[in-house]
């Protein structure tokens, strides 16, 4: 059987592989090694899912789809029955997390502010108040899956109020859900958003949504953008009453000349929470082990169902 994977230092952080299997490199879907046939276990290059799609349909003898990537929504329902999808969730966890703390850092501390007088090589001390402090904050964070609980796990010693939101309540582990987030809202310092793209979660956080965010409040989103009405959301930004960081657009990349480059109330990375030295090596431990337990016929992990 063949062994697809993106990345050519792949073939030694996959660890072991088992006989009878060849790893061949598939950097690109217009760039193929060999005939797709025989292809049972596939690592999709991850920044050219979309475009990597449509290929599954040519791998006669596909049997497992591993994600690079923790979301799946590209994916989803889209792939043969015959078909495993599976996700990488965990391998980003504690680069997405610290993403969400030093974006929440650097917004109460006014780190945009500063940098912007750097660049004008102002020493802006003298006509500035005294920032925010996270100590004492109130953060909601909505998606409570393994990255949701690493945010919470970095976000904890900082001396705030945690709530933890997912699909659905939880109420032995403390967990609310989704359904409670009218009630919840009002009260958040700090929004910070980690759950999945399905249809559910579409345009979950729009105008009722954002109106519902108290004064001064915080949105943080490491999901995807789709998530948020991005009109929507530049409407509440523009009137200056909440603020924004975000590591995801809708639509992505974000386009030269949209509104929410120029507010000074939105820090903005480029989908980039994820991207560390780290994850190479976890994902490929992970994805060494799915071969492994495909070729020994155990359990797969992180299988994809409706979009979770």
């Amino acid at each position: 059987m063949k062994a697809w994977i993106p990345h050519p230092e792949g073939r030694e952080l996959l660890g072991e592989i088992p006989d009878g299997v060849t790893v061949e490199i598939a950097p690109a879907p217009d760039q193929l090694p060999s005939d797709p046939a025989g292809v049972r276990f596939w690592v999709p290059p991850f920044l050219a899912q979309a475009a990597a799609v449509p290929l599954a349909a040519k791998m006669p003898d596909l049997r497992v789809v591993q994600l690079l990537s923790a979301g799946a929504d590209i994916w989803a329902g889209r792939l043969p029955t015959a078909v495993t999808l599976c996700d990488a969730r965990g391998v980003h966890d504690s680069s997405t997390a610290e993403w969400v703390v030093a974006a929440t850092l650097a917004h109460v501390r006014a780190f945009p502010t500063y940098i912007r007088a750097q660049d004008r090589q102002e020493w802006a001390y003298a006509r500035t108040v005294p920032t925010d402090e996270l100590a004492g904050k109130r953060i909601l964070v909505v998606g409570a899956g393994s990255i949701g609980a690493a945010a919470a796990a970095r976000l904890t010693p900082f001396e705030v109020e945690l709530t933890m939101v997912a699909r659905t309540a939880r109420p032995a582990e403390g967990v609310y859900g989704v359904a409670d987030l009218p009630t919840l809202l009002p009260s958040a310092d700090v929004v910070v958003l980690l759950l999945p793209l399905t249809e559910q979660t579409r345009g979950l956080v729009d105008a009722a949504f954002l109106a519902a965010m108290r004064d001064g409040a915080l949105l943080v989103n490491a999901a995807r953008g789709p998530v948020v009405e991005t009109g929507a959301l530049v409407a509440e930004l523009t009137s200056g009453r909440i603020a924004a960081a975000l590591d995801v657009t809708d639509p992505e990349p974000l386009p030269s000349g949209h509104p929410l480059w120029e507010l000074p109330n939105v820090l903005l990375t480029p989908h980039v929470a994820g991207s560390v030295r780290g994850l190479l090596p976890r994902a490929y431990r992970l994805a060494g082990q799915q071969l492994r337990r495909l070729v020994a016929d155990e359990p797969l992990v992180n299988e994809v169902v409706d979009g979770y």
